[in-house]
């Protein structure tokens, strides 16, 4: 019998039997959810945000974390174009045994720019290193040595195909431009330890910048005090030097004289915290113009430093990028709370200028490898030798992977988002340790599949940040770095 009628307008109505029937059932759920309440087992209800306490006049003032923090500062070395996995740290003994024959299941896929072609196996050998006997590629034998400091997340996967995007994804957690960097997210909620330098310094290669430009260190809608500042250790900061026609007596006596006409406007202007905020700006600056250029003095740097580093080298794509490496530790050492350091940068014309290996993987990668290699392994050793590495995070990135299978025609590979490898090192991190993996081929992340939301996730815990809890009201809603997503990846932490 049905348990209601309909009345000539179509409300629902409802005879004994149906309120009799709706009743029970409202009963039994009101007793489920109070069961369910008692054990703790109820949807949590969302937590509010913690937005940083930010002084106006200090912007940049050392900030509280939301919980204790293992890490005090993150470097992170981007390599743009996309560097293969299979090339470096994701070892497939599949693509050997079966190079050169189709991988199954390719006859429908659709590839970024390419048709499918055979399986093709790693350009350089795998062999174990360190004590773990972790297996990594000959294209980067000095950083492979250092497998027993790194903990390798293999199965990384973005939501893009596409360079200027994957490195915004990378770089912002969105797609699309306009969105603030995790430095940026970085410095806002936790301010500088320097008090003449910038919160946050991106490095771009020497050969250019990557793809998304900026994008990669913009501080979208928060403040711009957050943005990142690009410093290259190729270019002198000579013009930010006092003139030589100035004595230090004079100019210490003008910038004196100038912040005494400034503290008089803001006192005539009482809680105006934009004014305060441009003054604040005005005076980093000021600041920035003495402690810049002896930071990005290299020449103080000991001749065994120099050659570790390889910023002797002949070819000036080595040692720029060697010295860029070197300026990146002095950075760090000095106070600067994220560093964006870049390997590879967009050039017209197929992998020129990074690791976006379409056409002639091999030929390409035996020019980048050598660049990459020695200097940032050299920095990860400097950073463990004086002790930072015990409370710096080191993250190595690229925007995706590569596929399994060369290109149709070419002896390169297409892009791949569906697996790739990232690493970390340093404070909080389990060493040696790997995480995650991709199938037999290397094609699609298989075992614990994580996404770059859980990177960032990650990455902010370790500097002690909540990161569904750290937002920022925008255009009436709560933006955040992770957007609405990721998990931190627990399982990797000491």
């Amino acid at each position: 019998m049905n348990n209601t009628v309909l009345s000539l307008d179509g409300l629902r109505l409802l005879n004994r039997r149906g309120f009799l029937h709706d009743a029970a059932g409202g009963l039994a759920g009101v007793a489920l959810a109070a069961l369910l309440g008692r054990e703790r087992l109820l949807a949590a209800e969302p937590s509010p945000p913690i937005r940083p306490a930010i002084d106006p006049t200090r912007p940049l003032a050392a900030r509280a974390t939301h919980h204790a923090a293992k890490a005090k500062r993150v470097l992170m070395i981007f390599c743009s174009g996309a560097c293969s996995h299979l090339e470096t740290w994701d070892y497939k003994p599949a693509l050997e045994k079966y190079d050169g024959k189709p991988m199954p299941g390719t006859e429908q896929l659709k590839t970024f720019q390419s048709t499918p072609g055979a399986l093709a196996r790693p350009r350089y050998p795998f062999r174990p290193r360190g004590e773990c006997g972790k297996y990594t590629s000959d294209l980067l034998p000095q950083m492979g040595e250092l497998v027993d400091d790194l903990c390798f997340i293999h199965s990384m996967t973005s939501k893009t195909n596409t360079h200027g995007p994957g490195e915004n994804f990378m770089s912002t957690g969105y797609t699309i431009d306009g969105f603030p960097s995790i430095g940026a997210w970085t410095t806002y909620a936790l301010g500088s330890e320097a008090d003449n330098l910038p919160a946050f310094v991106a490095i771009p290669d020497p050969r250019g910048v990557p793809q998304a430009g900026p994008n990669n260190w913009s501080s979208g809608f928060l403040p711009a005090v957050f943005q990142g500042t690009p410093f290259n250790a190729q270019k002198p900061i000579s013009h930010l030097a006092r003139p030589s026609g100035i004595s230090g007596a004079t100019d210490d006596a003008t910038r004196g004289f100038l912040q005494r006409l400034n503290e008089k406007h803001l006192a005539r202007h009482p809680g105006d915290t934009q004014l305060a905020a441009r003054i604040s700006s005005y005076e980093l600056a000021a600041k920035l113009q003495r402690s810049a250029p002896e930071v990005a003095d290299l020449s103080k740097e000991t001749s065994e430093t120099v050659k570790a580093y390889g910023a002797d080298r002949a070819d000036p794509n080595q040692a720029g990028f060697a010295r860029n490496c070197i300026l990146a530790r002095r950075l760090l050492e000095n106070g600067v709370r994220f560093v964006q350091l870049f390997n590879g940068a967009y050039a017209m014309g197929e992998g020129v200028g990074n690791w976006d290996g379409h056409k002639t993987l091999q030929t390409q990668y035996d020019v980048h490898g050598p660049i990459l290699d020695q200097p940032a392994a050299a920095l990860l050793k400097d950073l463990k030798q004086r002790g930072m590495l015990e409370d710096t995070l080191v993250v190595w990135t690229t925007e995706f992977g590569r596929m399994p299978f060369f290109q149709a025609g070419a002896s390169g590979r297409d892009h791949n988002p569906h697996g790739f490898t990232c690493w970390l090192a340093g404070a909080g991190v389990k060493t040696p340790y790997t995480y995650g993996a991709t199938d037999e081929f290397g094609y699609k992340a298989a075992e614990k599949p994580s996404i770059v939301y859980d990177l960032h996730a990650t990455v902010l815990h370790l500097l002690g940040l909540n990161h569904e809890r750290l937002t920022f009201a925008h255009n009436g809603t709560e933006r955040r770095l992770t957007d609405v997503h990721g998990h931190v990846l627990g399982e990797i932490l000491t």
